[in-house]
């Protein structure tokens, strides 16, 4: 028996724009059909809310001719699910997040790294990478070990090393004992170190062997980042030229732009081949800023992250990332003692609250919004045949907002995290 779920009534946000009144049906873990409800999206018309829609007696569905040339009699269960008045867009993709829940992926554990997964989850995203923070390096290399078998089981999209090979001068929340220059051959360690998941890396290219680092990132096929970095506007520049297509969490942890000295800000702004990361917490960045960077580089090149540490999903209080202890008051994530005590040590956001933010404070569009938390991101990770957008055969990865914006159900794979009806 399959069931196919067919959530009609919403507005439906597709690559080509939105359909109001539209329908997404899901068989299993796909999608099988998204437009308009009156259209050829395929399965029997939307019945009352959670009951089986009208079809054939039974709920089954036309049969098919096997392999032999004969009939074979393909049964369904047709259930519908009325989301009226509401939104569905494609399920949220973040390439920068530390952890959730109370858990760190740091601790290099599997029940951490679930419990931060979860929380994400619960907030809309459906796919994520897991970051790690600045360390020992044969720390780091055990905790991308014990990562990697949650990516080879479908629970991550892969790892994001952040640090240690950043600057001293912009080393934010990361301890700056532990700070290193990007040796090819270390940077070499841990990518190996992640059997294949590595899908990022960031580090300052103004240090020593941090072109070649960059080259060699990019001849493995990861992600290299700039970010954490003290570079010039000519440095950042030569970065691009050797391979590097990402920028960490744009603004932050750099250089400011200057008119006489426009810095990393300006190179990685202005290369059509640099994705840009935000933050988008009322925090990290004014509006006013974001809303420069989002018209400048456009949806297609924005990727909305959280760059959540543990307190992501959780109240106030002291919890770790990394080595550091982090203190969060009204939800604002900062070092509490050390040399780098005050900085902002990542974020308490989930994408559904930036989500939010974007369409009703900063004035974004929703089908811009909806590029740069799902499309994009999901296109940097080379996944966008899979997920990132609500398409035929695509992973059945969604999110279902009502009228204002507010998170009501989540579903990754055909399977509820969040029931709309249940919560």
């Amino acid at each position: 028996m399959v069931q196919r779920t067919h959530l009609t009534g919403a507005r439906v946000v597709l690559p080509d724009g939105v359909v109001d009144n539209g329908r997404v049906t899901v068989e299993g873990t796909r999608i099988m059909a998204a437009g308009p409800a009156a259209g050829p999206a395929g399965g029997p018309a939307a019945g009352p809310a959670g009951e089986p829609a009208a079809g054939p007696a039974g709920g089954s569905a036309p049969g098919h001719a096997d392999s032999g040339g004969e009939r074979a009699l393909d049964l369904a269960l047709d259930l519908a699910l009325d989301l009226a008045g509401g939104w569905i867009v494609p399920g949220f993709v973040d390439l920068h997040v530390h952890g959730g829940g109370g858990a760190s992926f740091s601790a290099g554990t599997p029940e951490e790294a679930l419990t931060a997964i979860g929380t994400h989850r619960r907030h809309g995203t459906t796919t994520m990478l897991a970051s790690t923070v600045t360390g020992d390096l044969d720390d780091l290399a055990r905790q991308a070990a014990a990562l990697s078998e949650l990516v080879e089981q479908g629970e991550l999209a892969g790892i994001h090393f952040e640090g240690p090979f950043i600057s001293p001068h912009r080393c934010g929340a990361h301890q700056p004992s532990l700070l290193r220059a990007p040796d090819p051959a270390d940077v070499r360690k841990l990518v190996d170190a992640a059997r294949g998941t590595a899908r990022m890396m960031t580090l300052a290219p103004e240090l020593p062997g941090g072109l070649e680092s960059v080259r060699l990132l990019a001849d493995s096929g990861v992600l290299a980042a700039v970010g954490h970095t003290d570079s010039t506007y000519e440095a950042t520049l030569e970065a691009v030229e050797a391979g590097a297509t990402v920028a960490t969490h744009l603004f932050n942890a750099m250089p400011s732009l200057l008119h006489r000295a426009p810095g990393p800000v300006a190179a990685l702004l202005e290369d059509e081949r640099i994705t840009v990361e935000l933050i988008n917490d009322g925090t990290h960045l004014h509006p006013a800023v974001l809303g420069l960077a989002f018209h400048r580089a456009g949806a297609d090149r924005v990727a909305f992250i959280t760059d959540a540490m543990g307190a992501a999903g959780m109240s106030d209080g002291r919890y770790p990332l990394g080595p550091m202890e982090v203190e969060v008051k009204d939800g604002v994530a900062r070092i509490s003692d050390g040399p780098t005590a005050g900085s902002i040590a990542g974020s308490t956001l989930t994408l559904d609250r930036a989500f939010r933010r974007a369409v009703t404070i900063d004035g974004l569009g929703v089908e811009a919004a909806v590029r740069a938390l799902s499309a994009t991101p999901a296109r940097v990770l080379g996944i966008a045949d899979r997920v990132g957008s609500l398409e035929p055969g695509k992973d059945a990865d969604l999110v279902v907002l009502d009228d204002d914006f507010r998170l009501r159900g989540v579903m990754r794979r055909g399977a509820w995290v969040v029931h709309p009806e249940l919560g």
